[in-house]
């Protein structure tokens, strides 16, 4: 169907065609569903492309492939951000999923006129559907400290969002800020081209490296745990998920030894202001340094969807990825959606197909004889 029609209607309409949009767009073509997939990038795969150049994956290429189409790469090895997001697009052109790329969603609100369901307003675009599945992931706003305004203008700052390689740094040592994964991957970069200072306190780590043989050996222990342990019907899980969803996740790959080999100057007082231009920790130290990577992480924003699905945590208020108080709106790729792997590849497809059959439920009571004979 054509979505540049004002008034272009769908069953389902999904906002984000990374990992979990694509898994909906998968069960959802299962099912039969007319639905579409809007993503804003130019490109499905670009928000993977777009992260710093050394990036790989935490879970093994084996793990790493959506339902109906295998990972090209060999089981072990780790996919970089370049391959991932190359896989994402194949994977949509493979399947034929009706992504429509260049499409970024300026508001989602119910629609009008009594009529159920939502509308989608996208450039001039209006698209409606009785369900809605955003799937826009969680790393929308770069958080920046106010601090980093009182910095020397002399010091080269870059969000993690922003750090691509060490060519774009100056001269000079580097503080690294946010000792969780960015933080200590870009770190370990960063060494080994300069003095690199990386400040934060680190929030565990495993036991032992997942690039190592004995994580190779691990792996499917590990599995396991994030599969079925780390969920939200656990006590355990629900314990780690208030602090992965604040990045506090424990190091998986970079981990205190690796940091060591590496030459990082791990320092645990976290960077808490500035003085005479340079940036002070809480411990008092101030670091003489020509450049700041701020790695501190991301905030959700759905400022775009009405009326507000926010919580006081910031995330979207919901239960396994149905939104509180919102009969036919869903969300997908939230940290700790149904568990640990709710952000990973990995459990991407679970998560959809919960959502997915969600939406088939629905719709099958709606068009009962039952219900239309009380409506």
């Amino acid at each position: 169907m054509d979505t540049g029609t004002e008034g272009a209607r769908f069953d389902v309409i999904v906002i984000g065609a990374g990992q979990t949009g694509l898994a909906a767009g998968y069960h959802l073509a299962r099912r039969g569903m007319d639905f579409v997939i809007l993503e804003a990038s130019a490109r499905v795969g670009d928000s993977w492309r777009s992260r710093y150049d050394s990036l790989r994956l935490y879970s093994p290429a084996r793990d790493d492939a959506l339902p109906g189409l295998a990972f090209p790469a060999i089981g072990q090895r780790f996919p970089t951000g370049r391959q991932m997001g190359d896989y994402l697009e194949a994977y949509a052109d493979h399947l034929g999923l009706p992504v429509h790329t260049s499409s970024r969603v300026d508001r989602l609100r119910p629609a009008g006129g009594g009529t159920a369901g939502y509308e989608v307003l996208t450039g001039s675009r209006v698209i409606r559907a009785p369900a809605v599945i955003v799937a826009s992931g969680p790393f929308q706003r770069p958080l920046t400290p106010a601090m980093a305004g009182e910095l020397d203008p002399a010091i080269r700052q870059l969000h993690s969002g922003e750090y691509r390689n060490p060519s774009q740094l100056v001269d000079g040592p580097a503080l690294v800020v946010g000792a969780s994964h960015s933080g200590t991957d870009i770190a370990v970069e960063l060494a080994g081209t300069r003095r690199t200072y990386l400040s934060g306190r680190i929030h565990g780590q495993l036991p032992v490296s997942v690039d190592s043989r004995a994580g190779a050996v691990a792996w499917p222990i590990l599995k396991f745990i994030g599969t079925n342990l780390l969920t939200l019907r656990t006590p355990i899980g629900r314990r780690v998920a208030a602090h992965a969803r604040m990045g506090g996740a424990p190091l998986l790959r970079n981990r205190r030894p690796e940091l060591r080999r590496a030459g990082v100057i791990h320092l645990e007082a976290r960077t808490a202001g500035v003085r005479g231009g340079r940036p002070m920790l809480s411990d008092g130290q101030v670091l003489d340094v020509a450049n700041v990577v701020w790695c501190t992480g991301y905030r959700p924003d759905h400022s775009w969807i009405e009326p507000s699905i926010t919580g006081a945590d910031g995330w979207p208020r919901q239960a396994d990825g149905s939104v509180e108080g919102a009969p036919g709106l869903y969300v997908l790729g939230v940290p700790f959606l149904s568990g640990f792997t709710s952000i990973l590849v990995l459990g991407a497809s679970r998560d959809a197909a919960r959502v997915v059959e969600r939406i088939v439920e629905s719709r099958a009571r709606a068009s009962s004889p039952a219900v239309a004979a009380v409506a």
